[in-house]
């Protein structure tokens, strides 16, 4: 089966062929880094990870540029509030943006363009806007004519002939109902404080949509294959970029556009004022485990609403548990003097095929994680019968490990025991000589407490760390 995504431009699914053969070129939008990230934004990193994986799995190359927005209204209220520069206020934001990244096992794009490294490519863009007549200049503030161009609207499904024109937006986000032509460069005033930039175009900053446009086409070419971010993004954000790209190049843009939708939380919107709000670090801080959040986050189609609850979190957790525990089992089961069983190898093409039909399919990832427990659930029939053979086991465990170049969860880095939980080990066994069952059974129980399963075998004590 071809790999075919759901276009938001054209609202079909498409089969999807890169520009240049073998090599993908896509743009994702990224963090605003004026706070913590939430997990609401990582719910669309994560589908982005997930899309950039299967990319590679496919045999691909994969060039992604990930913007830093570290120039807008929000962030020059807040760094002007602390009385620093705009550099210093994200710096901190920029680095925990990182850290959480590699918390969750997301994988680095091949660039990180922060906005306030491309303003020159900005002002050149404008530049071009004016000189074929989409750009025009009011008091130092240039805007997008957008009844210039016919196709404003189209990624939204709005109609320009639908849209209340006639005023000049200069905020760097608004709704449909205030639509009017968008702001490209914002004439510098003291509210700004020291964030302005002297250039041809006059004192002063770039607008939000401008950023992104110039950035992708600086770093991918006027026209590249995919275009990624979270649904709010569509409008105006994607329809601007969209306007200002072609107005500027007279090229196309971007073959497809993929939107996650939102990620809710208990049911509801996620919003401070509600107390539901949180970062990756705050779950984090609450003992969750990385891994765990990362499964949810991605366990779901990305154009269906995800509801977060820490219910479904501890779910996730189980899963988890539940997989590391065949891959043991896998493991402990192999042995090099078994027979190979035909019904492991049969297994295997199955499961490859349907986990790589479901993903073609715009990323389903539902029936490709399906595909998956049923496959554990077949060999563990196998193992209830038999030991693996050595090719069966290595067949098994390799198969495992090429989906979780694409899932991102398996992998387990070594923890070593601290000398707390090594020493309880210790008295128990010393306890379990003597038979002192009660106090053997207290420091299993202390142990679980700790996240610390302890399974008592024929050849000694074992030790796991339960997923949390």
């Amino acid at each position: 089966m071809a790999l075919r995504f759901y276009n938001t431009l054209t609202r079909t699914s498409e089969e999807f062929a890169p520009i240049t053969p073998g090599h993908v070129r896509m743009y994702t939008c990224g963090p605003t880094i004026h706070d913590f990230v939430h997990i609401g934004n990582f719910r669309t990193f994560m589908f982005e990870d997930l899309l950039r994986r299967y990319l590679k799995y496919k045999g691909l190359k994969v060039t992604q540029v990930m913007n830093l927005t570290d120039v807008d209204d929000k962030i020059i209220r807040k760094s002007t509030a602390e009385g620093i520069s705009i550099q210093e206020y994200t710096r901190r934001y920029r680095t925990a943006f990182f850290d959480d990244l590699d918390a969750l096992h997301i994988e680095h794009a091949e660039h990180f363009p922060a906005a306030s490294e491309y303003i020159d490519a900005m002002v050149a863009m404008i530049q071009s806007l004016e000189k074929n007549g989409f750009a025009y200049q009011v008091d130092g503030n240039w805007y997008f004519r957008i009844q210039k161009f016919p196709g404003y609207g189209r990624l939204a499904g709005i109609k320009l002939d639908e849209l209340k024109m006639g005023a000049r937006i200069a905020t760097d986000e608004y709704e449909k109902e205030q639509v009017g032509d968008f702001a490209l460069w914002k004439a510098w005033d003291e509210g700004d404080g020291e964030v302005y930039w002297e250039t041809p175009l006059g004192k002063g900053r770039p607008g939000w949509s401008i950023e992104c446009s110039a950035m992708s086409t600086a770093l991918l070419g006027n026209h590249f294959d995919i275009h990624t971010g979270g649904v709010d993004n569509i409008f105006p954000h994607h329809d601007n970029e969209i306007a200002q790209s072609v107005g500027a190049t007279g090229e196309p843009f971007v073959n497809v556009w993929l939107h996650s939708a939102h990620l809710i939380v208990e049911g509801q919107k996620m919003a401070k004022s509600l107390g539901n709000f949180y970062t990756l670090r705050e779950l984090l801080d609450r003992g969750y485990s990385p891994k765990a959040i990362r499964y949810l986050l991605l366990s779901k189609h990305y154009r269906q609403q995800l509801n977060f609850t820490f219910e479904s979190l501890g779910a996730s957790a189980e899963t988890l548990q539940r997989l590391y525990d065949f891959i043991d089992n896998v493991t402990s089961a192999t042995m090099k003097t078994a027979v190979p069983n035909p019904a492991v190898t049969r297994s295997v093409e199955t499961v490859q095929d349907r986990f790589e039909e479901a993903l073609d399919d715009d990323l389903n990832i539902s029936p490709a994680l399906g595909a998956i427990f049923d496959f554990v659930r077949d060999i563990n029939r196998v193992m209830t019968k038999q030991k693996l053979s050595y090719e069966d086991g290595r067949n098994v465990l390799d198969t495992m490990g090429r989906f979780d170049t694409v899932l991102g969860v398996l992998a387990r880095e070594a923890q070593p025991l601290d000398e707390r939980v090594e020493a309880l080990i210790r008295e128990r066994e010393a306890a379990r000589k003597v038979k002192n069952w009660p106090r053997s059974d207290g420091i299993r129980d202390e142990l679980a407490s700790m996240g610390i399963t302890l399974e008592d075998t024929a050849s000694g004590t074992t030790w796991k760390r339960k997923v949390q």
